[in-house]
C-alpha cells in the first residue's frame, strides 16, 4: 500500500467518522425535541421522523394522535438548535405551532410533496403566492403594500414584498419560492417568515410614526 492510498483511506474513515458524529448529533436532538413535545401535550401520543432536505437540512416532523385525529408539524434542525440555545421559551415556541391546528376538528396530516414540475408550479402559483400576498396585505391595512416576482441569481425565483412608501435604502425583502413552498409541506405559515421581514423594514423606516 502507498503513502497515497494510506491517505486516501485516512480521509475516508475521518469523513466516515464525522458523518457519524453529525448523524448521532441529529438523532440526539430529535430525541430531545421528540420528549419536548410529549412534556407539552401529554395527552397525545406523539410519533416523530427525521428527514433531509436538499437545501435546507435535517428536517424533524412530530404527529400528535389522540382518538381518530392526528395534527403533524415540521420543523428545520438549524431554527430548532437556534431556538433553543437562545429561547429561554423554546418549548412554548415549538408548541404554539401545534395549537392552531389542534384549534381545528379536523386532522391535519403533512401535505403530499407535488410528484411534478407542474403541480409545484400549480401550488405556488394557486395558492401558496397568492395566500402570502393576501397575508402580508392584510397584516398592514395602514400601508400600500408590492408583492411581486423577481429572479435571485443565487436563490432562483424569490417573492418579494415592500411598501410603496419607502422609495431608499433598504426598502424590500425576498424569500425563496423554494424556502416557502418547504414551510407548506411541513404544515407551517408560509407567510409567517414574510411578515417578520416586513415587521423589521417597518421599524428601520418608522413606518408607524407616519
Amino acid at each position: 500500500m502507498t503513502d497515497k492510498d494510506i491517505e486516501t483511506q485516512t480521509s475516508q474513515e475521518t469523513e466516515q467518522d464525522q458523518e457519524r458524529e453529525q448523524a448521532q448529533i441529529i438523532i440526539t436532538w430529535f430525541q430531545h425535541v421528540q420528549e419536548v413535545v410529549k412534556e407539552q401535550f401529554p395527552e397525545y401520543e406523539v410519533d416523530g421522523q427525521i428527514g433531509n432536505n436538499p437545501t435546507y437540512g435535517p428536517m424533524f416532523a412530530f404527529t400528535l394522535k389522540k382518538d381518530e385525529k392526528s395534527t403533524a408539524c415540521g420543523f428545520f434542525l438549524n431554527e430548532i438548535m437556534r431556538n433553543f440555545q437562545t429561547n429561554p421559551n423554546a418549548g412554548l415556541w415549538l408548541s404554539s405551532f401545534f395549537v392552531d391546528l389542534l384549534r381545528s376538528e379536523e386532522s391535519h396530516l403533512l401535505p403530499n410533496p407535488p410528484q411534478s414540475e407542474d403541480e409545484a408550479k400549480a401550488l405556488l402559483d394557486k395558492h401558496i403566492v397568492p395566500y402570502c400576498a393576501a397575508t402580508v396585505r392584510e397584516e398592514f391595512p395602514d400601508q400600500k403594500i408590492y408583492v411581486d416576482l423577481e429572479l435571485h441569481e443565487e436563490h432562483g425565483p424569490v417573492l418579494e414584498a415592500g411598501f410603496v412608501a419607502v422609495e431608499d435604502g433598504n426598502n424590500t425583502c425576498a424569500l425563496p419560492l423554494q424556502y416557502l413552498m418547504t414551510l407548506y409541506l411541513l404544515n407551517r405559515d408560509p407567510a409567517e417568515p414574510l411578515i417578520q421581514a416586513m415587521y423589521r423594514l417597518y421599524e428601520e423606516n418608522n413606518l408607524g410614526q407616519q
